[in-house]
């Protein structure tokens, strides 16, 4: 029930209503002209109601007819794209024409192609020569023809031939994006993979993330080698598709621009006077019109190495089939020179979100361990699952932090990793918590190796040391420094170091291409092994540690004998005063300025197209294995440096390997943001 308002009845005066103003007033109030608009407020409101629905009417028109306009100038380009076609067409018709036209007049046989004449060259006489000749009736009468109907015949021709034309050019299009778009990842990851030199003071690092900038217009120290590491178009995709045929990778072409990336050390910069001074061009030694200096004599007498046995443009659909294994994305060759007793099979691929720099396996061969751009992350070898990652959310968060070493402890508790920032952390993998951080050196730090005992833990970094960490104290008890007086090089940064099987000897790869050994209970320098004409990228013991190998940017392994430095070998040899290695309880004779060194270089490995940036041996002692900047794995027979198997299967730089220590399972880092595991095995 509505409630109704009570009516008040206006009090007036009862006599008759006075003259005068208020009376025009009230007569005002009831003219029938301000009656009717008060009958018109109604419209007005619904009009103003109404409005914002024109509006959205008329600007959802306006919208269309702006759609309508971008559809006419696209119709537009579409028909300007294809008149750019009809003229080129009309134009090679002029031009063949033109060849027709000078056959003729030269009486040239007519079964040959003759040459394309440009409207600039029509043959001997030049441009002069069409108009000459089309002066000549016999020439109109043979050759033109009625012109309305050449005209429209040339119209159906052209029509019949664009007929065709356009579903080839729709898929030639089409296969163009394609392969645009896949160069557009390509360059992306390798953008990404480049951005970052990890193994140089960051000072000193080339920025490549700023639009515009070149590698090539740097000043820096190390920038013409910095340009040789990992190539952003590198020369080899594997690829085993339809109607591919993958090949072997080419030799490095001195032309190419390469790039600079994670995990790999930059080459050293050589004084004028170095003996290695020619390859200071920056192109590496590839480029060099000058030859490689002679190898020192204390490399030694070499035994006979093969080439590697697979030519540059080995196609491997038609290599033999029980000479090669091949995947969906890999492939595997063997040398046909030798038997073949090796197979191998790719068992795991583990994806990453940046650069691999570093792959380990742990001692029983259960897990691998890989460092990329702030985390190191733990698999199962046997799933392929990850199991662990490890982040330090402590580390700052501006830029890159690439992890570009990793090794487990020999019980399998503790990860130890190295990073950029010149830490070394010790992490507990079962708390996933850091344990120990070992603090002191004064640049990135490279390469870590765990002695077997598990106290000892020993660092390379760019601050030309080497250090040797107690893991019951946390202390640097041995800190091994390089400071040879006659050094090729000022810049002679730790790359890559290894603790010998008996604990007793430290090496260390250098970029000033000396391979360095000190004795681990006193810090002395027993020996120093010359012989690669490049940085020297990784050092590997065999197990029973009679032998070294190392693995260079002069694209060779070389096998080392240091077996007298075992047993009693390296007993009151220490380092002089001036770098020189003496002997005796006085250090009393010299024994290594000049003269000869105990260990001798006794074989070389030689094949891989490009740098050799990691080396490993197998559990056995069987095998050498190598990955290098050409992508490529190469399997070597460890007696006789020959090379048994070519393994294709990264995108990218092969930037560091490990063998399993308890089985026969191989695992590689690269570039191309994937880690894999590999079985290789004898055959029958």
């Amino acid at each position: 029930m509505s409630h109704q308002p009570p009516q008040h009845r206006s009090l007036q005066p009862t006599g008759p209503p006075a003259s005068g103003p208020s009376q025009q007033h009230h007569a005002r109030l009831n003219d029938p002209l301000m009656s009717s608009d008060r009958s018109s407020m109604p419209w007005l409101l619904s009009s103003i109601m109404s409005a914002p629905s024109e509006t959205n009417s008329r600007a959802n028109v306006l919208t269309s007819q702006v759609n309508e306009l971008n559809i006419i100038r696209q119709s537009l380009y579409d028909l300007e794209t294809q008149h750019g076609k009809v003229r080129q067409q009309f134009e090679e018709e002029l031009n063949r024409l033109r060849s027709e036209l000078l056959a003729a007049r030269q009486g040239l046989p007519t079964g040959i192609p003759h040459p394309t004449v440009g409207p600039a060259s029509v043959g001997p006489l030049g441009p002069l020569a069409l108009p000459i000749l089309l002066r000549h009736s016999w020439w109109r009468r043979t050759r033109t023809g009625p012109r309305p109907e050449r005209q429209r015949q040339g119209r159906e021709r052209l029509l019949e031939r664009e007929r065709d034309r356009e579903p080839r050019d729709r898929d030639r299009e089409q296969r163009e994006r394609e392969r645009e778009r896949e160069r557009d990842r390509e360059r992306e990851r390798d953008r990404i993979t480049d951005q970052r030199d990890p193994k140089r003071p960051k000072a000193e690092r080339i920025k490549t993330d700023r639009p515009g900038e070149q590698l090539s217009n740097h000043l820096l120290q190390f920038s013409t080698f910095n340009q040789r590491l990992l190539s952003s178009t590198d020369h080899f995709s594997p690829s085993l598709g339809p109607g591919h045929t993958p090949k072997l990778p080419p030799p490095p072409s001195s032309s190419a621009t390469p790039g600079v990336g994670p995990g790999l050390p930059p080459p050293p910069q050589p004084s004028a006077s170095s003996s290695h001074a020619a390859y200071g061009s920056g192109a590496g030694p590839s480029s060099s019109s000058a030859p490689p200096p002679p190898l020192p004599e204390q490399a030694g007498a070499l035994v006979p190495s093969s080439t590697g046995g697979f030519p540059d443009d080995l196609d491997i659909h038609t290599y033999p089939a029980d000479l090669k294994r091949e995947g969906s994305d890999w492939f595997a060759i063997f040398n046909p020179k030798v038997k073949r007793v090796l197979d191998v099979q790719l068992v795991h691929t583990l994806m990453h979100e940046s650069v691999v720099c570093c792959v380990r396996f742990s001692a029983d061969g259960k897990y691998l361990a890989t460092g990329c751009n702030r985390t190191a992350q733990i698999y199962d070898t046997k799933t392929g699952a990850k199991t662990c990652v490890l982040v330090d959310e402590s580390a700052g968060k501006a830029g890159d932090l690439y992890i570009r070493s990793v090794c487990f402890s020999p019980d399998g508790k503790f990860l130890a990793t190295g990073a950029e920032d010149k830490q070394i952390r010790i992490w507990d993998i079962a708390k996933k918590r850091i344990r120990h951080v070992f603090d002191g050196h004064q640049q990135e730090i490279y390469s870590l190796d765990f002695s077997l005992d598990g106290r000892l833990i020993v660092s390379g970094s760019g601050d030309k040391t080497a250090r040797i960490w107690d893991m019951i104290d946390g202390t640097a008890s041995k800190v091994l420094t390089i400071n040879d007086p006659d050094s090729l090089n000022n810049d002679a940064g730790v790359t890559s170091v290894a603790i010998s099987p008996n604990g007793q000897l430290v090496a260390a790869g250098s970029l000033d291409t000396v391979v360095r050994i000190w004795d681990v209970s006193t810090g002395a320098l027993v020996e120093r092994l010359r012989g690669h004409r490049d940085s020297v990228y990784s050092v590997a013991f065999t197990p029973d540690g009679k032998g070294l190998v190392s693995g260079s940017l002069d694209k060779t392994l070389k096998y080392w004998d240091v077996s007298g430095l075992m047993s009693g070998g390296i007993k009151g040899r220490k380092e002089g005063a001036n770098g020189a290695i003496t002997n005796g309880p006085g250090g009393g004779a010299v024994v290594r300025k000049d003269g000869e060194p105990t260990s001798k270089c006794t074989m070389n490995f030689t094949g891989h197209k490009d740098y050799v940036l990691s080396v490993a041996v197998s559990h056995d002692g069987q095998w050498v294995v190598s990955g290098s900047k050409d992508r490529g794995v190469q399997f070597w027979d460890s007696k006789s440096a020959i090379v048994q198997c070519m393994l294709q299967g990264h995108k990218n730089s092969v930037i560091s390997i490990d063998l399993s220590p308890a089985g026969n399972y191989l695992a590689t880092g690269s570039g191309d943001w994937q880690a894999r595991i590999w079985s290789y095995n004898q055959t029958q």
